[in-house]
């Protein structure tokens, strides 16, 4: 299930010409899209381009920025070292949080709360990073203290269709990795929810989204820091909020 190369060619022995990726694994990995096109197989996901622009975090910043979306204070692109990232953190102000650029999971982050601790975080978060995802890339964000994790689903189709399927919130986690998803996401202000329904569209569209993905807002505001492109496997909430059905 992570040879590509086979289930292409098990693709091509069965006369197969779509591939759902699940989640996880292959899912957000644009060779297997790629390979899809390159053999005449849908893929049923994300195109290759929106995998390959959404798949970095620091372009994903970009990408929002350019939508008109607001984002979190921080660095444009991967640090270079820890010299640059602690100046950084200090013009931002602590606490920071210091993210793999192409991590996930929450692989790769650490909390860092003054200026001593700095470097020896940043440099667990690279090696972690280096080794979860091959990419020592580390960038540096303002950590919002007590925010709640909400997350807004996109649908859209290869016409340019796209719609939202609401949100739900995730902020019940454990070392970064969600545990509890509730939708839709509770006591949370109407004028709140349209905003961070509309900015998911916004950056769809930027990207030209097609098919399952969904965007995550850590929020107080309307703050955008993390996204995903792969249909997620806690697809549930969302459309069943919304009756419609990913799958």
């Amino acid at each position: 299930y992570l040879d590509i190369d086979a289930i292409i060619d098990i693709c091509r022995q069965h006369d197969i010409d779509g591939i759902h990726p699940g989640y996880g694994f292959l899912s957000e990995n644009p060779k297997l899209a790629q390979a899809c096109a390159d053999n005449g197989i849908t893929f049923v996901g994300p195109s290759v381009e929106a995998l390959h622009k959404l798949g970095d975090k620091t372009i994903a910043r970009e990408i929002a920025t350019a939508a008109g979306v607001p984002v979190l204070s921080g660095s444009q692109r991967a640090i270079v070292n820890a010299d640059e990232g602690l100046a950084l953190a200090k013009s931002l102000g602590f606490p920071v949080i210091l993210k793999a650029a192409h991590g996930g999971g929450g692989r790769g982050m650490r909390v860092v709360r003054d200026a001593a601790d700095f470097v020896a975080q940043y440099e667990q978060a690279k090696r972690e990073s280096l080794s979860a995802f091959g990419s020592p890339d580390i960038f540096v964000e303002k950590f919002i203290q007590r925010a709640r994790h909400i997350e807004v689903q996109l649908l859209g189709d290869q016409h340019g269709n796209l719609v939202h399927l609401f949100e739900r919130d995730c902020s019940v986690q454990r070392r970064h990795q969600k545990v509890v998803e509730i939708a839709p996401a509770p006591n949370l202000d109407p004028k709140v929810r349209d905003a961070l329904c509309d900015s998911a569209i916004k950056i769809g569209k930027q990207v030209a989204l097609a098919r399952s993905s969904f965007w995550s807002m850590p929020t107080r505001t309307s703050f955008s820091s993390s996204r995903s492109t792969r249909a997620s496997k806690s697809s549930t909430p969302s459309p069943r909020k919304s009756l419609v059905s990913t799958l």
